[in-house]
């Protein structure tokens, strides 16, 4: 009866993040993972715990990563704080610091080094799209040719439902236009329905691991986002815009409410920075 009245409750707690905070499909599975592990490991009732019943099962947990204990943490201060109102359980507690690493970004050179790496047209060409678009690992390969613009080299991705991952409008340059012809051949008379790569992250994964193996160069989808909103700030492009190709929120006034984020605006900006990844 237990088991059945907790499952309810972490149902109820899964509609309220999908519904009530907007979270997006992987941060909901990621607090639901957490509150789980709360659930079945806890030796109280997890509804009626006391702040020292909380701080109690946090303890069990000091050694492990930063990361790993602020998200359980964030998870925690959600479901007591915002779901159940009882703030009182969970205020007070501090978030770990994570130590500061300065990010690995790799150089033009070793980019070019991985695409010569690259055998089969299709890994080259997805090789160029996380360069040179912005976009986020699983926006890429949920793409369809329909969310493509091959006169425009413009990408329309569907839309995420977080509230702070956001897919706009981005493009991709005429390199990547290269590699992309070289794989499909044509752009006439493809199923608009269909993905544009229809293989799975491992794909690529595998050749990102080979290269590192055989390179000690570090290539993931989520290095080649970084470097590609390096090379634009470095190429000049405004933070507000660079956001804006990435899918993030606009973080400034002037960005939310005082510029111009129209595909004719974004495609000149996006133009004139004149981004290379081959040359």
């Amino acid at each position: 009866m237990e088991n059945r009245e907790n499952e309810r409750i972490i149902e109820d707690f899964k509609n309220f993040l999908i519904i009530d905070r907007q979270l997006g499909e992987r941060t909901v599975e990621r607090h639901l993972l957490e509150i789980r592990r709360f659930f079945e490991n806890s030796d109280f009732d997890p509804i009626n715990a006391t702040k020292a019943d909380v701080r109690n099962y946090l303890m069990r947990f000091r050694g492990w990563s930063t990361y790993s204990y602020a998200n359980m943490l964030k998870t925690l201060r959600i479901f007591y704080r915002d779901y159940l109102g009882r703030k009182e359980v969970i205020e007070g507690f501090k978030f770990p610091n994570h130590p500061f690493k300065p990010k690995k970004i790799p150089s033009k050179r070793e980019l070019q080094e991985f695409y010569q790496f690259l055998k089969e047209p299709l890994a080259k060409a997805i090789f160029l799209f996380f360069a040179t678009t912005g976009l986020r690992r699983k926006e890429l390969f949920n793409l369809k040719i329909k969310d493509v613009d091959f006169e425009k080299r413009m990408i329309i991705p569907e839309k995420d439902s977080s509230r702070t991952k956001m897919s706009w409008i981005t493009f991709y340059n005429d390199e990547a236009e290269e590699a992309l012809r070289g794989y499909l051949g044509s752009f006439n008379d493809l199923d608009k329905n269909r993905r544009l790569f229809p293989v799975t992250e491992t794909y690529f994964k595998k050749r990102c691991k080979a290269f590192e193996r055989k390179t000690g160069i570090r290539i993931t989808p989520q290095i080649l986002r970084e470097w590609f909103a390096c090379e634009m700030g470095r190429l000049g492009v405004p933070d507000r815009y660079v956001d804006a190709f990435c899918g993030r929120v606009p973080r400034s006034v002037l960005a939310r409410h005082y510029t111009d984020f129209s595909p004719e605006k974004l495609k000149e900006i996006y133009d004139k920075a004149g981004l290379k990844v081959l040359k």
